[in-house]
């Protein structure tokens, strides 16, 4: 059987779909996130995989780790599956923005990043397998929990399980045209503290050094940094308790981008040359987790690039692939040299915004895709 003609089922897609939607899983919340890998881990069990929980470290929640059957499973290097389980959205998230179908829409927190293509890369797997169909190579699907910020602790487990591999999959948000990413720019983070003096602002506000004001105007700093070649922003802010004290302490997250891994080493070191004291308040940099540069001229690559590009004309459209921001664990392996594939996942618009949906069309055209890759890659 041609596997872009398996019976893919929209509605049973998008019912499967809804229990992890439901199942909110932030970074940031180990439990919430280790909930929503029991989901997964059941439904790669029922299809026969072989599941193994990995705990998690650093704060955050475990992976987990599917070898699916096969006859050479273990034996030769396979295909690899690898994506992110957590969302960038809060618990109580679905209050505002429930799962729901409207017509050619669903929405839903985390449904288009990522788990809509998470789900529709097993629904793949599970036709192929009810069907009868045998991919050339075996397949290992890699679930993990903390890509939003960064993929601190589990950097290490992606690169090890993607160098057991011939081939890296990764069912990020498919782009509007239905093209892919064969790239990624750089990114690295940064941790930044103001330390000032306290006073109490009514009564003695001149005796204090507000780390506050002093982290604001080094926000513009930074900011003011950014050219074509490597951009800065800052994200996050946390500071004072009370509005009658001048606060002492001001912490913030920044993040810069860059297409060139140079021009990110460049950005790195102008971001570190700032560090000092200024009219009395220290500014403190630290450096944080970095994604190298994926360069799109990668052989491997190319060849499931071009396999890609069939299996889309296949299927009707004209696929397009190309290097963007917006960082993945695909970084990690392509900047390995691991012939990799990202936004293999479902199209939509809204990630990280109460706005996040997805094309209900595009669940049947990903997963039709991701399992003709399976089918065609050796």
């Amino acid at each position: 059987m041609n596997p872009l003609k398996l019976p893919f089922d929209t509605d049973e897609m998008i019912t499967g779909l809804r229990p992890w939607i439901e199942c909110e899983s932030p970074t940031w919340d180990a439990d919430a996130v280790n909930r929503m890998m029991d989901i997964a881990a059941y439904d790669m069990a029922a299809m026969g995989a072989s599941v193994e929980r990995i705990p998690g470290r650093m704060g955050f929640g475990g992976s987990v780790r599917a070898r699916m059957p096969h006859p050479d499973q273990g034996k030769v290097p396979g295909i690899l599956i690898a994506g992110h389980m957590d969302t960038v959205h809060p618990i109580g998230t679905l209050d505002v923005l429930p799962f729901k179908r409207d017509g050619d829409i669903c929405h839903g927190p985390g449904l288009m990043d990522m788990k809509g293509g998470n789900y529709i890369s097993l629904e793949a797997i599970r036709q192929l397998i009810r069907t009868g169909l045998q991919t050339p190579l075996p397949v290992t699907v890699l679930f993990t929990p903390d890509e939003e910020v960064g993929t601190p602790s589990t950097r290490d487990l992606i690169e090890a399980e993607a160098a057991r591999s011939a081939y890296v999959l990764v069912p990020e948000p498919g782009h509007d045209d239905g093209g892919v990413t064969v790239g990624r720019y750089a990114i690295a983070r940064f941790n930044l503290a103001t330390k000032g003096a306290p006073s109490h602002a009514g009564a003695r506000l001149k005796d204090g050094k507000s780390a506050i004001a002093a982290m604001a105007r080094r926000i513009i700093e930074i900011e003011d940094m950014t050219s074509d070649d490597c951009t800065f922003s800052v994200g996050v802010i946390h500071a004072g308790q009370w509005v009658n004290c001048v606060s002492s302490s001001c912490a913030a997250e920044a993040l810069s981008m860059a297409k060139k891994q140079e021009d990110l080493d460049d950005g790195v070191q102008r971001m570190l040359a700032l560090q000092g004291t200024k009219n009395g308040v220290e500014f403190v940099v630290e450096r944080g987790v970095t994604r190298p540069v994926w360069n799109p001229d990668t052989p491997g690559t190319a060849k499931i690039f071009e396999v890609a590009k069939d299996i889309a004309k296949e299927l009707g459209f004209v696929m397009k692939g190309r290097s963007q921001g917006g960082g993945s664990d695909g970084n990690f392996t392509g900047a390995m040299g691991i012939p990799t594939l990202d936004s293999l996942g479902v199209r939509g618009a809204g990630l990280h915004t109460l706005n996040e949906h997805i094309q209900v069309d595009s669940l049947t055209e990903r997963a039709r895709l991701m399992a003709g890759l399976l089918m065609r890659l050796s």
